[in-house]
């Protein structure tokens, strides 16, 4: 089989990296078949992807996964749980399933193995250099349970595919990821936030007084679905070499823009502050689970995505600010 004739296997094609990939895959003559697999009931038809056979199953099955990925030349896992449930299920489905997913995947005989990890898997810590490669170690923060798994899954595979030298490894490493398809927990602006400031964005200017909100002086980098989705196309066909590449939107978006996109006026909070109270935050034991990730406000994370620019041949479409403004459209 030829890399003009690719079947392509993608474990939960219907989450936020899914809608990003898979309308790619469909109108892409390299990709003659795609089967996808995830837990809840889906008619790819409905949504043009005509291309896709869709099967429900569960990454904790093996044998659903072994079922699934029979005949493909790469597997691209996207299925993840971020937050919701039991530390136990949570690790069950991301760093079990993983697992299943690639061992199906080279039982198969499939060429490469495509995963989305995360900008998190660096951690975030005073140290972290601006603009880290992937050279720079996977140091994941102790109190954000999503980052230690993304760290832990990236080692594992590393592992299983030096055992299996004749399936290629993938590594995506995106900032939030943000979108007209931005679903559930994976939507850091939930939607009745960016209502309520594009509420108060049309009221602030009839307010004698603005209202001013604290916000921590923090820059982040954005990523639009649709460019994570042509990443992974580009790992697909294999554009580059196996291995991790680091992914972001054109541009670094300070917290007080995404203030002002919401409809607020930002006064800015400055870092040293913010590091003392979101590592405090941090720690306090009832908090639940989303509220971890205020240990992303203690310091940037900032990469730099020059390999995937020269080696994968992929340069993102939208800028950080893009892509928030192009979320909160929706």
């Amino acid at each position: 089989m030829s890399e003009t004739d690719l079947t392509v296997a993608v474990t939960g094609p219907t989450g936020t990296f899914g809608f990003g990939l898979m309308p790619l895959l469909q109108y892409d003559d390299r990709v003659s078949r795609v089967v996808g697999i995830a837990r809840r009931p889906f008619e790819p038809a409905l949504r043009g992807w005509t291309k896709m056979e869709y099967c429900r199953g569960d990454v904790r099955d093996p044998e659903a996964l072994e079922k699934a990925f029979n005949g493909a030349d790469v597997v691209v896992h996207l299925a993840f749980l971020i937050v919701g449930g039991k530390r136990e299920t949570t690790y069950a489905i991301n760093i079990n399933g993983t697992l299943n997913a690639f061992r199906a995947a080279a039982a198969a005989g499939a060429r490469r193995f495509v995963y989305a990890s995360s900008v998190a898997a660096y951690g975030f810590h005073r140290d972290n250099p601006v603009g880290m490669s992937e050279d720079w170690p996977t140091r994941p923060d102790d109190l954000l349970f999503y980052a230690q798994e993304k760290a832990e899954l990236e080692a594992l595979l590393r592992t299983e595919a030096a055992k299996n030298p004749d399936i290629a490894l993938y590594l995506l490493r995106p900032p939030i990821v943000l979108g007209p398809n931005v679903i559930g927990a994976k939507n850091p602006l939930p939607r009745p936030l960016a209502r309520l400031g594009r509420g108060l964005s049309g009221r602030l200017g009839r307010l004698p007084v603005p209202i001013p909100v604290l916000v921590p002086d923090v820059p982040v980098q954005f990523i639009h679905e649709d460019d994570v989705g042509r990443a992974l196309l580009q790992c697909v066909v294999a554009a580059g070499p196996p291995g991790a590449y680091n992914i972001a939107g054109e541009g670094v978006v300070g917290a007080l823009d995404v203030a002002r996109e919401l409809g607020f006026v930002p006064v800015p909070v400055p870092a040293r502050l913010t590091y003392a109270a979101a590592r405090s935050l941090a720690r306090l034991p009832f908090l639940p689970a989303m509220a971890e990730w205020v240990e992303a406000l203690s310091h940037p994370a900032i990469m730099d995505t020059t390999l995937a620019r020269t080696q994968l041949g992929w340069t993102p479409l939208f800028s950080g600010l893009d892509a928030l403004r192009d979320t909160l459209r929706n």
